[in-house]
């Protein structure tokens, strides 16, 4: 495994692990993760593709020295900035969460020449709700609740974070939290070790943005991974998407959480590689 750094264009240092080899694939995580989060997919995925993860700013524990307040459409230049850095014209793209709405400004803002294929995991493209719009968080997140989330951040980073996850759609994350569980215990530790600023920031950004529009201009073959039992979306949210996406194809797990794609990593490997193989028609065609 490499561990390289490269500069955005505007000054900011950023982190970048790489391993493996062959197609390149771009691991974007979600919020207040790190690259760390893909580790459950190394081993099925290293040794048929070049892994790039980067850390979003504001993430993996680099301090921000530019802007210590930046937003979604920052994260996604530094997409941009990435692939250029490693010279890359095109990628195949994996989003988590954050990484998923990373990708839809990306693609709004510069367009989807840079992306050969696209994976969507447990994500809506627009996480407030409203009288005519159910399918963001908990389908009941309207613009009062973000704004008491957002006060919460800002008080109590820590628990506010873990309460987001913890009181949703998935009863077992609320329950495994009253408990005070392992698991729950880890996960404070981590977040405690977080700056909270510029992570708050990125939120206020994410909870402002609406990629509806965005989503039936991509024109590529795409994944979409859910979890049936979403802390965050319904099956509603992923269908959504799906009925929105002219090239995608969805993919439901059932029972899992905010994560299926680390609930059942080999399935997921096993349906990235089968996204990015050619039917057998036209890989004789080639041939021929």
């Amino acid at each position: 495994m490499q561990h390289d750094t490269f500069y955005a264009d505007d000054g900011e240092v950023l982190h970048l692990h790489r391993s493996g080899s062959g197609t390149p694939l771009l691991l974007l995580h979600g919020w207040t993760a790190s690259h760390a989060a893909w580790s459950p997919l190394l081993q099925p995925l290293a040794e048929q593709y070049q892994l790039l993860r980067p850390d979003a700013r504001g993430h993996g524990g680099h301090a921000l020295r530019v802007n210590p307040a930046p937003d979604v459409q920052r994260l996604a230049r530094d997409v941009i900035n990435l692939l250029d850095h490693v010279g890359l014209a095109q990628v195949v793209a994996v989003g988590h969460s954050m990484g998923a709405l990373t990708l839809w400004q990306c693609l709004r803002d510069f367009g989807g020449a840079r992306f050969s294929h696209l994976v969507f995991i447990d994500q809506s493209p627009k996480l407030v709700t409203d009288a005519g719009w159910r399918c963001g968080i908990y389908g009941d997140f309207d613009t009062a609740a973000s704004q008491r989330l957002i006060d919460d951040l800002e008080q109590d980073f820590v628990e506010a974070v873990l309460r987001l996850i913890a009181f949703g759609l998935n009863d077992k994350a609320r329950a495994t939290y009253l408990r005070n569980s392992t698991g729950w215990r880890a996960a404070r530790e981590v977040l405690g070790s977080i700056d909270p600023a510029p992570v708050i920031a990125i939120w206020k950004s994410l909870v402002a943005a609406d990629y509806r529009d965005v989503l039936p201009g991509i024109q590529v073959p795409t994944l979409l991974a859910y979890g049936t039992a979403s802390n965050f979306y319904s099956l509603e949210t992923a269908r959504y998407v799906a009925a929105h996406m002219p090239q995608a194809r969805l993919s439901l797990y059932d029972g899992a959480d905010h994560g299926p794609h680390l609930a059942d990593p080999l399935r997921f490997a096993a349906e990235l590689t089968e996204l990015l193989t050619p039917p057998a028609g036209n890989a004789a065609a080639h041939a021929a």
